[in-house]
């Protein structure tokens, strides 16, 4: 009988070394996309080192097209995990903070000196706080239909967009000046509070009219043939749609504030009227 025991107990823990190294194994399709997303994040750094703008910048829209697509498919298999969620971080902090500072300092911040370099630092300093307060707040919920500040894919892509748009660079301090803007607001609203539409809640299973799809492959093809223009237009349209939403829910507030206000105020009188009647 102690024999038998002794046994089953030595099957018993067999079983769970087992099912710990399944545990502590790994997803390798998800893993697969975030590494190509760091890896493109790498190749942006390495060309723009090389001065090599024009093909350092669309690395960065590359890793966003990966950072986009892991997530995606890690839902879409069951292969969620804490390991995948820092990996990913870890990931975007290289694509989306590291990579846009070092090539919009070669590109135009270092003639400015410390002041340039200063100013990507800042950039990757608010990528990575952006990042780790995502990744608090997503294991608290929330609403997932907006993001609480800028996402860093985004804002990695206002000095990609701008760079691959005039890849010749900037030699002059006085022009350099104005490229500050170009990493300094997209940093601060990495970290601001205010709210960007995230796009998760579209769901790809629905049936769609047919129409859908041909507008989707008129806007490849426009990408395709004014790609510089449509991905500057595309990326700060998307940072200034927070600030319209902004403009428009305040004017919303507004006017329901004032229908407020004007029904009280009816009230009154045809209480009134119906007193002296």
């Amino acid at each position: 009988m102690y024999q038998e025991q002794g046994r089953l107990r030595f099957f018993r823990r067999t079983g769970d070394r087992r099912r710990a190294r399944q545990r502590r194994g790994v997803s390798l399709l998800p893993s697969l996309f975030t590494m190509g997303n760091m890896f493109c994040g790498y190749a942006c750094v390495v060309y723009a080192m090389r001065g090599e703008y024009e093909t350092a910048a669309p690395f960065i829209g590359f890793a966003v097209v990966l950072d986009m697509l892991d997530g995606r498919i890690a839902r879409l298999t069951g292969t969620e995990s804490d390991f995948g969620l820092e990996f990913d971080s870890l990931a975007d902090v290289i694509s989306f903070g590291i990579a846009p500072a070092i090539l919009s300092f070669r590109w135009g911040l270092e003639p400015l000196g410390r002041l340039g370099w200063a100013a990507g630092f800042l950039f990757v300093t608010a990528a990575a706080m952006r990042l780790a307060r995502f990744n608090i707040q997503s294991a608290v919920g929330g609403d997932k239909r907006y993001f609480v500040g800028m996402p860093s894919p985004a804002a990695a892509a206002i000095p990609a967009a701008t760079v691959y748009a005039y890849p010749n660079g900037l030699y002059d301090y006085r022009a350099a000046l104005p490229a500050l803007a170009m990493v300094v607001v997209p940093a601060c609203l990495m970290v601001s509070t205010i709210r960007f539409r995230s796009f998760k809640s579209i769901d790809l299973q629905v049936r769609r009219p047919y129409t859908v799809l041909f507008l989707i492959a008129a806007a490849i093809m426009l990408i395709a043939w004014l790609h510089r223009y449509v991905l500057v237009v595309m990326a700060y349209s998307y940072l200034a749609s927070a600030f319209i939403g902004m403009a428009i829910g305040r004017f919303r507030h507004r006017g329901s504030a004032g229908a407020v206000k004007d029904q009280p105020a009816t009230e009154d009188r045809s209480a009134r009227d119906t007193a002296a009647r």
